[in-house]
């Protein structure tokens, strides 16, 4: 029997192929091998993905971003851009990198229902031998919308693939509050959602601030995803889902995917300070938090993985038992352990973000082509 198939649906590979310089098309101990001298990014020579390791886990199937936020005077991220045409410039290169690794035959992009069918249906049908040739499938989401010049350049990245945003990161944003800021929409924010609705389009409620979480789901009708949170009433801080929000979330019929980010898994988590040793983090705590949210909504339809997994970070903010994004596949046993059928194992695995996907994108009011053109 085939491991089960897996749909991560929050990969930052663009990110670390571009801007921390990383082929992954190496196998991971190459990779690490290859950052051994480096130390000017956290995680240098403990990363986590690859492609050839993600094809051993069996992610087939990602949801991958675009990520190039601005610097604002009221916040000092780790990195930024100074202007929107840079961010912008970034984010096209970051798309470049996705088009070469097609050209190369290691990904392929998913765009409409049809291509999203047959690649899954290859995958799993797939034994080890052939999963390690296929290429790996990704929708392409940008993360942050500071890198939008204009509402238009939003139609530009639907044409070439762009399926899924989140308006939101860190701080403040041109078009909406992220992770420790406050407040709501400005006015070009509510004139991005109704873009993102008349496209058809996915909207992320990720990194919103509370105000903007709130302010979306009452300003977009369309299908909504959180792409990758943990639970605020086991990790108490405003970039988690309160109980109340992931209630709004289920009764929308999204799907939240849960983190392998150490600091969203365990309260008072320091960066550079806390272990996964220190904090006994493994990866039981994920399923303390993606069984909190079953509990809430009284079944496991709304639940997902978004792992986030060497965004930003590598080992050192991962669960110790975790050494690679392969140790996913520990998951389905942990949480038989728990009292999770083979179904809702399977659902948690990749059931639940694919059938949102497919009734995303089933929409009879989406008005341009599913083909992008």
């Amino acid at each position: 029997m085939n491991p089960p198939f897996v749909f991560d649906v929050h990969l930052d590979l663009a990110l670390n192929a571009i801007e921390w310089n990383r082929d992954l098309r190496l196998p991971l101990d190459q990779l690490r091998k290859s950052e051994a001298h480096l130390s000017d990014k956290p995680g240098r020579g403990r990363g986590t993905v690859t492609l050839p390791e993600m094809r051993r886990a069996r992610v087939g199937l990602c949801v991958a971003t675009q990520l190039a936020r601005l610097e604002h005077d009221a916040y000092s991220p780790v990195f930024g851009w100074r202007s929107s045409a840079q961010a912008w410039a970034m984010t096209q290169a970051q798309l470049a990198w996705y088009q070469a690794m097609e050209e190369a035959g290691e990904m392929v992009q998913i765009r409409d229902l049809a291509a999203l069918d047959a690649h899954v249906a290859a995958w799993q049908a797939a034994d080890d031998a052939t999963a390690a040739t296929l290429p790996i499938g990704y929708v392409l989401s940008l993360e942050g919308a500071d890198s939008l010049i204009s509402l238009s350049h939003l139609e530009r990245a639907y044409v070439s693939g762009l399926r899924a945003i989140g308006p939101a990161h860190y701080g403040p944003g041109v078009y909406a509050q992220g992770t420790d800021a406050v407040g709501g929409f400005p006015q070009g924010g509510l004139e991005l959602l109704r873009e993102i609705d008349r496209l058809g389009m996915i909207l992320d409620v990720t990194h919103l601030s509370d105000e903007c979480f709130w302010q979306a789901l009452d300003n977009f009708s369309g299908p909504v995803w959180a792409s990758h949170h943990n639970v605020r009433a086991l990790v108490p801080h405003q970039r988690q889902l309160s109980d109340d929000m992931f209630r709004a979330l289920v009764d929308r019929g999204a799907v939240v995917g849960l983190a392998l980010d150490a600091w969203m898994m365990v309260p008072g988590w320091q960066r550079g300070h806390t272990t996964p040793q220190s904090a006994g983090l493994f990866l039981n705590t994920l399923v303390d938090h993606l069984d909190h949210y079953c509990q809430l909504a009284g079944n496991c339809h709304h639940v997902g993985l978004g792992t986030d997994l060497d965004g930003c970070f590598g080992t050192e903010q991962t669960p110790q038992d975790l050494d690679s994004i392969h140790d996913l596949q520990r998951l389905p046993d942990l949480l038989a352990a728990r009292g999770f059928s083979e179904a809702d194992i399977a659902r948690v695995m990749h059931g639940n973000f694919l059938r949102h996907l497919r009734a995303a994108w089933g929409r009879s009011d989406a008005p341009l082509s599913s083909s992008g053109v």
